[in-house]
């Protein structure tokens, strides 16, 4: 069912994680960044830090819920959009790096859940009020991933040294740009605010295509990049459950 306050996000993003955490499934990797998100928004709203508390509420609440009935969907062999099953089906796999894993959450919630939250909670004209608070929850999102980079470092310590020597950590995966894609969000919650909800429903198609080619990219980035996941992949020592306890810190 869907959820309709901030506390019941985290009550939810908190089984899932102990979930995947007992069953050492990679599923937990997102919501483990997720949690971190949604507890940094719930206390900007507490603390006055957007320009209306509610609205951004109202916002997150419908973000998660784009996630949430994905992953319940994807967990009963339902359909689910295509770039989801993308980040789902990875989680099965071994050679995605953590790293991997966790753009592959953020690349469908922002390129596609995030456009159509933001034109859910601010319809029509009111959309355009919500740019400020817009660009505030994707601050908080590119600063913590910013912080996950840090710790996994713990996951593979010698990470932090390619990262100093050539920035591989982030070259890896040179064609995903976090800052393209939240402008990209804006402009397609842009799209569907104009659009009557009973039309929207091609554009949506349309936004779950480009983020699916996107989600390929960050899986299979070539063969420079892709030696390089490699190689990262074959250094991660710790277990999945090591990997979302490090995450959830």
């Amino acid at each position: 069912m869907p959820i309709d306050d901030i506390d019941e996000v985290i009550q939810n993003l908190d089984r899932i994680i102990a979930q995947a955490a007992a069953s050492g499934s990679r599923l937990g990797y997102f919501p483990a960044l997720y949690r971190k998100v949604t507890v940094q928004v719930a206390r900007g709203i507490d603390d006055g830090h957007f320009e209306d508390g509610r609205r951004m509420e109202r916002l997150d609440i419908l973000f998660a819920n784009r996630y949430l009935e994905a992953f319940e969907r994807y967990g009963q062999g339902k359909a689910v959009p295509a770039s989801w099953r993308l980040a789902f089906d990875a989680a099965g796999e071994w050679w995605p790096i953590v790293l991997q894993h966790l753009l592959l959450g953020i690349n469908a919630h922002i390129n596609l859940d995030l456009a159509v939250a933001a034109a859910e909670a601010c319809p029509g004209p009111e959309l355009a009020g919500l740019k400020n608070d817009f660009d505030r929850i994707n601050r908080i999102l590119a600063a913590l991933v910013d912080d996950v980079k840090a710790e996994l470092t713990t996951i593979w310590p010698l990470l932090g040294w390619l990262d100093r020597l050539s920035g591989a950590a982030e070259d890896v995966l040179i064609n995903f740009s976090m800052t393209k894609a939240r402008d990209c969000a804006w402009q397609a919650a842009e799209r569907l605010a104009a659009t009557a909800p009973a039309q929207r429903g091609s554009i949506v198609e349309e936004l779950d295509s480009q983020a699916a080619a996107i989600a390929r990219v960050v899986k299979r980035p070539g063969v420079v990049a892709g030696t390089v996941t490699r190689l990262i992949r074959l250094g991660e020592r710790k277990t999945v459950r090591e990997v979302i306890e490090i995450l959830s810190r």
